[in-house]
């Protein structure tokens, strides 16, 4: 049995969160699909995102606008290896603005980079570089 994992983010304003992660990891919105393209959607939500898809660090990420506000929980972490330090802390310094660093990124026993992230959407991340092994 195979599946794939696409994460998929609960925003409180899924477009600008979107903008930002294809601004720091490069990338593209695919797609958007706002409550007005439903033929029963209450005008106050019309303009909230009901479905958006995007690309970003070679990653596919599917969002949504949500009603309430956002929850966090501490149990998932989305974790991006990079080939190379280079573009591992370019991700973390993009990533980090208006955020919370929670671990520097900076060497790991194991031989590549390690940092931990909580961006200001409230997105856990834990970025890295593939390790070099002698």
């Amino acid at each position: 049995m195979l599946a794939k994992l696409t994460p998929y983010i609960f925003s409180e304003d899924a477009r600008a969160q979107a903008e930002f992660y294809t601004h720091a990891l490069g990338g593209e919105i695919l797609s958007v699909m706002t409550h007005g393209q439903r033929p029963d959607a209450a005008e106050e939500i019309k303009d909230k995102v009901m479905h958006l898809s995007l690309v970003a660090g070679g990653i596919t990420f599917l969002m949504c606008d949500i009603f309430d506000p956002v929850d966090r929980g501490s149990s998932i972490n989305l974790s991006l290896e990079f080939a190379t330090e280079e573009e591992a802390r370019e991700a973390f310094d993009k990533l980090a603005v208006g955020g919370t660093i929670k671990h520097p990124l900076g060497p790991a026993f194991w031989g590549g980079l390690f940092g931990q992230i909580e961006d200001k959407y409230g997105i856990a991340w834990m970025i890295g570089n593939e390790s070099k092994q002698s």
